[in-house]
């Protein structure tokens, strides 16, 4: 547990918070007018580990060497010189702060980071973060790396959850949600509409998925994972040899085949670690996380029991619930998402995932994305 304090004067900005990996789609844009929620769950917070933020250099710019020891191994049209390290919290979590007027400029409906941090301590004036609720864009307090610090909690317990106590709260991420537009200054009736996480994980997982197939086509499980995945496989990596076989496995999940050759996995939510199967094999397989909600969802979906409830029953009764409601239309992962978890992996610089690379909105046109 941390507390964030104010660099110019160790002020508290927070109460205690527990650190947790930055989800997958922190810094997604999403739709256009579209009103998302919080980002981070309350108590919680996230480090980003890149470099975000003005100012931005275009690729044209950097040499070789320099994109190289900056993490990226194919081109993008931007690279921030920005200070790496920036946190995230929910906006409800921050304390002793304050708005500053003059900053507080926004793109559409609401505040961004344009205008550079928005908000500072209240004890020293030190603009310290970035206030962050425009549409399209994950609500979130983001506190500018070097203006703030981060103090340990004495006492707390620090440890990561085992995975099995991850596997018994049985909550997954799921594939569909409702999401409000804005419209004229006004919030329009919520639709059922694709999970902008899940659009955002798989996005990030279709880049290792690639990597891991090696050139060869990559199948995965029939069912939800095929509907998010399949289309936009078989676009990118034409049919040819035989495919390369992708299996859902984790904590209490059925042993994956002994002839999968890639695993879907879990990572951790609180240190980001990929599960692995125990053994010299399941240290030498090739696995590619996910998100743990959006894992959880494809090896064990929920029902959406929205009727009011009390008490159990018995598991071999029927239960006559609504449907999990459907999105109406095709599911697209996130290509910006993708671009840049590509770029940044070093079998990018192979001919065949630069191809892709250097023309995705072709993709887009055909729908892939």
């Amino acid at each position: 547990m941390f507390v964030i304090v104010c660099a110019g004067c160790d002020a508290p900005l927070t109460d205690a918070l527990a650190e947790v990996v930055l989800p997958a789609h922190a810094r997604q844009a999403y739709g256009n007018g579209v009103q998302l929620p919080v980002l981070m769950e309350p108590g919680t917070f996230a480090v980003d580990p890149e470099p975000w933020g003005r100012p931005w250099r275009p690729w044209e710019e950097l040499g070789p060497g320099e994109a190289a020891a900056r993490g990226f191994h194919a081109p993008v049209p931007y690279v921030s010189d920005g200070v790496p390290g920036a946190i995230v919290i929910a906006p409800g979590d921050a304390r002793g702060t304050r708005l500053i007027p003059e900053r507080a400029g926004g793109y559409c409906c609401g505040l961004d980071w344009g205008d550079g941090p928005n908000m500072a301590c209240v004890d020293c004036g030190l603009p310290v973060a970035s206030r962050i609720d425009d549409c399209s864009l994950w609500q979130a307090v983001w506190f500018a790396p070097d203006a703030v610090r981060r103090h340990p909690v004495d006492g707390a317990d620090t440890a990561p959850r085992p995975w099995a106590a991850l596997t018994a709260l049985g909550s997954g991420t799921p594939p569909v949600e409702a999401i409000g537009r804005w419209s004229m200054g006004m919030v329009e009736q919520p639709q059922w509409r694709w999970s902008p996480r899940w659009e955002a994980a798989v996005g990030r997982a279709l880049a290792h998925l690639l990597v891991s197939g090696r050139g060869r086509p990559v199948q995965v499980p029939e069912g939800l994972a095929a509907e998010v995945f399949q289309r936009t496989l078989d676009a990118l990596v034409p049919p040819g040899p035989p495919a390369v076989r992708a299996v859902l496995a984790g904590p209490g999940a059925p042993a994956p085949d002994a002839d999968a050759d890639v695993l879907l996995v879990p990572a951790h939510p609180e240190t980001g670690e990929a599960w692995r199967p125990e053994g010299p094999a399941g240290a030498a397989a090739r696995v590619v996380p996910l998100p743990f909600g959006v894992w959880r969802w494809l090896v064990a979906p929920e029902r959406d029991a929205r009727l009011p409830q009390s008490g159990g029953m018995p598991r071999e009764v029927l239960r006559d619930e609504p449907a999990l409601p459907r999105a109406h239309c095709r599911f697209r992962p996130d290509l910006h998402v993708f671009q840049h978890t590509l770029a940044r992996l070093p079998a990018a610089r192979a001919p065949w995932l630069r191809a892709i690379l250097d023309d995705p909105w072709r993709y887009r046109r055909e729908g892939a994305f």
